[in-house]
């Protein structure tokens, strides 16, 4: 019996959207558990890549969606606390795709009113997968998140821990993408 109120409980506190799995993000530059083109690679740190963010299309955005914002996020870097190589925040809720390249450093090509949050690298920008050579695959989670608000208010140069926190405090719903990439 108490399996049963433990089952019926878990399943109660899932939501909807959870349930149904109709939040879904895709790409035509990555692919869930494929490794990432040269084209989503760093350029520095001995890395060559064309440093550009991938095409990035959500479907299915959960009831009182209001915002989104866009993390990529590097668990297996050898930091203790991961790699963010990218923040987005402040998407407007009309807005359901970022084309390739949104992620740039000038800014021009992301959503109007959104906030592109400095990366690990000190850049308010995308900054592609560089992982230190021979230290085997690394997983880049490629998310977004539905948010229950139209914005995030978050203080100048806040970092990725701080802006992490304020995203998922304000989650409806999220989607992933987990590409790969290495260097040998």
């Amino acid at each position: 019996m108490l399996n049963k109120t433990i089952l019926a409980s878990a399943l109660i506190g899932l939501s909807f959207s959870a349930l149904s799995g109709e939040f879904k993000l895709t790409s035509t530059d990555i692919n869930h558990g494929d490794f990432m083109p040269k084209a989503q690679e760093f350029n520095g740190f001995g890395c060559t890549g064309d440093d550009k963010s991938p095409q990035l299309k959500w479907t299915g955005a959960p009831a009182g969606t209001k915002s989104f914002a866009v993390t990529v996020h590097d668990a297996d870097a050898p930091t203790g606390s991961g790699w963010w190589h990218w923040q987005i925040i402040n998407i407007p809720a009309s807005v359901t795709e970022l084309k390739a390249g949104a992620g740039d450093k000038s800014g021009k090509f992301k959503p109007k009113a959104s906030q592109q949050i400095e990366n690990d690298y000190g850049v308010a920008a995308f900054g592609g997968a560089c992982p230190p050579p021979g230290h085997g695959a690394h997983k880049y989670k490629f998310t977004v998140h539905a948010l229950s608000v139209e914005k995030l208010e978050l203080p100048q140069n806040s970092s990725g821990a701080l802006t992490g926190y304020m995203i998922n405090a304000n989650a409806i719903d999220t989607a992933t993408i987990e590409a790969l990439y290495k260097r040998d």
